[in-house]
């Protein structure tokens, strides 16, 4: 029994041919359309296209402020009475009707080739795709930057550089695709693309202002606030020049004249190529760019104009008679700032007049030092903001020097001044080659001395009178003989207040003492402290054997870990992630694996060393001077470290490792992380989030990650969308042979089905096995399950059946019961289906992707109508909803109809899921007739999901 509308008899004398016979009706729905429902009385088939058509030429002709729910049949061509209670005139029925029948016989006499239609499946399809895999790449991307923010891990700027532009590239990607695929434009997406793209290149091409124009300047004319143009060393020579303390005569080299060198020789672009190769996680990757770079600086040539004005201050400025030699001290943007660079870079001591020029090239060289370069990468220094300057100051022949911190560096609140000293030059001191003097001063008036260790120094660095320098051994007297007076002790001391009282902040001072035994101060940088470790608690191990108990603390701490020891530069390049570090001699080269170290152990150091400086910028545990660290402690032992008190233990030691502090994450105050941050600003925060809000609009995406949001959710809407395209294109599609309670047609974009050349698919017939589309395959293996009854109808409830009748016969078309018709479509490809079931008064979507890229894997499900009441219906909606949410989908329920998504999960969680979902498809259809109870949701959910799918609820 079937109910059917009258309609005006002049319908037929338009309607073409094929449709003739045919029933419909007119609906006028608010302000919202004009529903047509046309129904086949032989086919029972609907004509959803027509619908689709006229639904926006109408909203013009409706009155806005009528009730949007409201709906009633209009029968006849403009002359047919309307039972609508708010009523059209006559004018408007016409052309409504004008518009169905105009619109009516295109749609009809459409005869696209079936090449045409299948194309417009596949460029849609590839759109999708695009839009899916550019999606994903950013979702990577954006999770490498907040890794990035997030981790204590080390990236130079071509990773900035490199992922920024693959961003614009796929989100340009998006843009494209999805236009492609909805068939319009999206303007505001281009101008957010656009503005971000220029904010980005601005951040990274972002040029410093030149300091100075000039290539040279004195110390006269240099102070703190010149580091840019000087470098922090130079900086600090000449504010202690100001203050009055004796430093050397010099000048420094600025950082324009670095940047000319850089530009006339075209250094610019063939380092950053070089950079792009570098493997932060491969060492030989570093040696290999290192060498390159430092080979481009050697084989430079200085401008004629900076050679010229070098020259010309060292006759002003050192010694016009040209017979005072020179050394080149490195100077970089940075160094000897919050962050020391301590032996990273280049001095050359000792150099004649006429070798300075290539002196200069060295040192400007020994930016890209394997070392320097991984210290920049840590710290997050970008080349570009690494320029170096380069003191040239008139070579001291010291008697003695040495460094002096004016505070304890693991200890701040220890308040004595401490002083290194060897005989001759200080490179033993800061480079930890030797064990110096060591003195505790007072910061008393008099700044006498409270203790002093007085090492046995067997070897001096000297100059050499041909340039260079040299060891040799100290004289026998010498050897256990102070280096330093009190009277000097003092005097150092009081410079040393003078400079820390300056910069109100504890310093770290090189210093030497000429031939004359004058105090002369070489450089200053502030002092990089640790706070203290635990003392207390803890003073006896049991259960663990003592492997030393003598050493120096550089840096306080606990670490633990496989010992690792160190006779060469090659032992570092297979340094173990949480190894300690033993080494006969402390070098600024560990750097290279300070990062990875849990401790360091060396026989003979300093603790003002270069080394120790970066243990304690690096928060690596630190013992000094332990002798026999060498003989004691084997390659492979695992042992525990406790710099704070001076211990090795063998084994793990759980008291102490459970204190072990976190390396303290450097990275976060470098220019290469600000820069990120700074970028990552424009792409990851996230501003709609709600798809059903009012602002979820293309004109309110503000960042790269507000785009991907919105293109990515309405693409599905557009791939929902592609299945009532399928109901006009079945001449391009072929039935699938399978034992299912529906007629299936299959339309194949690509990999979608075996190559059935010959087989009964040219009669318009797919086997079940052809199907090798992952998503479509899954979905029919739970269809077709043995358990499912397919064929054998629902048992009758008498409740339910009138329910059905007299919602057909009594309600007006349009309120959510109308017949969907018969045939089903599934588009496929490999990894791609849109699944569209129309079963009677049963329509449901099932759009899925399932690939090996999970966050391209995607299930969207929607399901409505019924031929029931809308109590039924809902009952069933709840049901399906319970299922799913059973299943961990998202879900939303409106009345009869239920949304639900299940997202970016690999494809063996996917594949299940859609075989349940297959399931479901059979187990519900036709349901609602059985819903007689709110008890019957729980029942029925219970029985799905335990598998009895014959279930039959009371």
């Amino acid at each position: 029994m079937s109910f059917e509308p009258k309609i005006n008899e002049r319908f037929h004398e338009f309607a073409p041919e094929n449709h003739r016979g045919h029933h419909g009706c007119i609906i006028a729905c608010g302000s919202l359309c004009l529903h047509v429902s046309l129904q086949s009385t032989e086919s029972g088939k609907p004509h959803a296209h027509i619908y689709q058509e006229l639904r926006h030429d109408v909203r013009p002709h409706l009155d806005r402020g009528k009730d949007p729910h409201h709906t009633t049949p209009v029968s006849g061509r403009g002359s047919g009475v309307c039972h609508c209670r708010y009523g059209f005139d006559k004018k408007i029925r016409g052309s409504m009707w004008r518009s169905f029948l105009s619109r009516f016989k295109k749609k009809s006499g459409r005869t696209a080739s079936e090449g045409a239609t299948t194309e417009v499946f596949r460029k849609k399809y590839v759109s999708f795709k695009s839009v899916l895999d550019s999606n994903s790449e950013l979702l990577k991307i954006i999770a490498g930057f907040e890794e990035k923010l997030n981790e204590n891990r080390v990236f130079p700027m071509a990773y900035i550089r490199t992922q920024s532009a693959r961003v614009i590239f796929h989100t340009a990607r998006m843009i494209k695709s999805f236009e492609q695929l909805s068939g319009r434009a999206y303007p505001p997406f281009t101008e957010t693309l656009n503005r971000i793209h220029d904010l980005i290149n601005s951040e990274l091409d972002r040029k410093a202002t030149p300091a100075t124009r000039e290539y040279v300047l004195p110390y006269t004319g240099i102070h703190k606030e010149m580091v840019a143009a000087v470098g922090g060393k130079n900086a600090n020579l000449g504010e202690m020049k100001g203050l009055g303390l004796p430093i050397p005569r010099g000048f420094a080299i600025t950082t324009t004249a670095f940047r000319e060198v850089v530009t006339a020789n075209d250094l610019l672009d063939q380092i950053r190529m070089q950079k792009m190769a570098l493997d932060t996680d491969d060492p030989e990757s570093i040696d290999r760019i290192s060498e390159n770079i430092q080979t481009l600086f050697l084989n430079a040539l200085v401008p004629g104009a900076v050679e010229q004005a070098i020259l010309e201050a060292y006759d002003r400025f050192v010694d016009e008679k040209r017979t005072a030699f020179v050394s080149l001290r490195s100077s970089a943007i940075g160094e000897d700032s919050d962050l020391s660079f301590a032996g990273q870079y280049l001095t050359v001591l000792n150099v004649p007049p006429d070798k300075i020029i290539g002196a200069y090239l060295k040192v400007l060289a020994s930016l890209f030092t394997p070392r320097a370069i991984f210290y920049r990468l840590y710290m997050g220094i970008p080349f570009g903001e690494a320029d170096m300057s380069v003191g040239c100051l008139e070579m001291i022949n010291a008697k003695a020097s040495g460094v002096l911190y004016t505070a304890n560096p693991y200890d701040p609140s220890d308040q004595h001044i401490l002083i290194n000293a060897l005989w001759g030059l200080g490179t033993s001191v800061v480079d930890g080659k030797a064990t110096p003097d060591a003195y505790q001063i007072s910061r008393a008036p008099g700044h006498p001395i409270l203790t002093s260790t007085i090492a046995s120094k067997i070897i001096r660095v000297e100059i050499l009178p041909e340039g260079d320098v040299g060891e040799k051994v100290v004289e026998q007297a010498l050897q256990n003989h102070p280096c330093l007076s009190p009277e000097q002790a003092a005097l150092l001391s009081e410079y040393a207040i003078t400079i820390e009282n300056h910069y109100q902040s504890p310093q770290d001072i090189e210093w030497a003492l000429d031939a004359n035994g004058r105090v002369i101060i070489l450089q200053a940088r502030p002092l990089r402290t640790e706070e203290p470790g635990e003392k207390e608690g803890l003073t006896e191990i049991s259960g663990h054997a003592l492997v030393m108990e003598k050493g120096d603390t550089a840096c306080p701490g606990i670490g633990f870990g496989p010992a690792w020891p160190v006779r060469s530069e090659k032992d570092l390049k297979d340094f173990p992630e949480g190894g300690v570090l033993v080494a006969a001699q402390s070098s600024p080269l560990y750097v290279m694996v300070m990062q990875k170290a849990s401790a360091i152990l060396v026989e003979s150091g300093s603790i003002t060393g270069h080394m120790a400086s970066l243990a304690r910028e690096f928060h690596v545990p630190t013992l000094l001077n332990t002798k026999k660290a060498m003989t004691l402690v084997r390659n492979g032992d695992i042992i525990t470290v406790d710099a704070t008190r001076g211990k090795v233990y063998q084994g793990e030691v759980a008291e102490l490792v459970s204190k072990k502090r976190p390396k303290s994450p450097h990275i976060l105050y470098t220019p290469v992380y600000q820069t990120l941050k700074l970028i990552s600003g424009h792409i990851i925060p996230l501003n709609l989030t709600n798809p059903n809000a009012p602002g979820f609009t293309a004109e309110n995406c503000k960042t790269i990650h507000d785009i991907m949001r919105f293109i990515h959710e309405r693409s599905y809407t557009e791939m929902f969308n592609i299945s009532d395209f399928a109901t006009d294109c079945g001449n391009i599609s072929a039935k699938l042979n399978a034992p299912l309670p529906l007629d299936l047609y299959v339309i194949d974009l690509g990999q979608g089905l075996i190559d059935l050349s010959g087989t009964q698919t040219g009669k318009g017939r797919i086997p079940v096995d052809a199907v090798v589309s992952v998503p479509f395959k899954a979905i029919l293996s739970g269809m077709l399950h043995e358990g499912l009854a397919h064929t054998e109808p629902r048992p009758v409830n008498f409740g339910g059946f009138f329910s059905v009748m007299t919602e057909q016969m009594l309600s007006p078309q349009g309120n959510g019961t109308n017949r969907f018709g018969e045939k089903s479509y599934a588009i496929i490809s490999d990894k791609y289906m849109n699944f569209s079931s129309r079963v009677g008064y049963h329509y449901s979507i099932l759009d899925a992707y399932c690939g090996p890229v999970s966050n391209m894997n995607y299930i969207n499900f929607t399901f409505m109508g019924g031929a029931a009441d809308l109590v039924r219906r809902g009952r069933r909606a709840r049901l399906i909803q319970q299922v799913l949410q059973s299943m961990e989908f998202l879900v939303e329920v409106h009345g009869d109809r239920v949304s639900a998504r299940f997202s970016k999960q690999p494809e063996e969680v996917i594949i299940p899921k859609l075989n349940q979902l297959g399931k479901l498809l059979i187990y519900t259809r036709q349901m609602d007739m059985l819903m007689n109870t709110e008890k019957s949701i729980e029942s029925l959910a219970e029985a799905f999901l335990k598998e009895n799918y014959k279930f039959k609820p009371s």
